[in-house]
């Protein structure tokens, strides 16, 4: 990764956190189901895996443009066989601490997991479920587009502007720039770097947020 800026020197409203990658890890649980699937339908799976995250189940196979393959049915069919294996899902190091520590009104998950697979991957890997959790079928438009983080504000009740997103993937990267937010990409799951001009941090071991005297929050590094 080129050399990135320093956290943010400001404060915000409320923090966003993207899921798979950026508060958990599911890779592993994942990728068995998707290389299963890909193998199924005659597709380079080594080339295929790498595609699947941070996108919607059902937009990463109408992407295929398959012949014969409806992507809502192949998308639920997936999202069970994903619900049944969270085998070696695990928070991020810090994670679990780190939004702990936020007011329960004052962060969210925006994920493109479809709602039942997030709060089961959240329960597999002990996280603390959010007051808002925005998820797949929420929106009509998934990332890249800026409708899933500008839903998380609204629900929170905060502007968009003052929001802070943690992410981990380009897709999501630009979502959240779509939607006018400042970003933080977390890298701990990245087999190669992003090309990113944003904040960049391994995971939440280093991290802390403060709640300033009026109330906003800010990152901050641990002394």
């Amino acid at each position: 990764m080129t050399a990135t800026p320093d956290l943010p020197q400001r404060d915000f409203s409320a923090f966003l956190f993207d899921m798979d990658g950026t508060l958990l890890t599911s890779i592993k649980a994942a990728e068995r189901v998707w290389g299963d699937w890909a193998a199924g339908h005659g597709l380079d799976v080594a080339a295929f895996l790498p595609t699947i995250h941070g996108k919607r189940t059902e937009d990463t196979i109408r992407a295929l443009e398959l012949p014969g393959v409806d992507p809502v049915a192949e998308a639920a069919r997936i999202t069970l066989a994903e619900i049944e294996d969270v085998a070696g899902i695990e928070a991020i190091e810090g994670a679990a601490a780190f939004v702990a520590s936020l007011p329960a009104r004052r962060w969210a998950i925006v994920t493109s997991a479809p709602r039942a697979l997030a709060e089961a991957r959240i329960a597999a890997a002990g996280l603390p479920r959010p007051a808002v959790l925005v998820a797949a079928e929420d929106v009509e438009r998934g990332k890249p587009a800026p409708d899933p983080f500008l839903l998380g504000a609204r629900k929170l009740g905060v502007e968009p502007k003052d929001c802070l997103v943690f992410e981990d993937t380009l897709a999501g990267l630009r979502s959240a720039a779509a939607a006018g937010m400042a970003s933080i990409v977390v890298t701990v799951t990245h087999a190669h770097p992003l090309e990113t001009d944003v904040s960049a941090v391994l995971d939440y071991a280093d991290l802390c947020a403060a709640t300033t005297a009026d109330g906003l929050l800010r990152v901050q590094r641990r002394a």
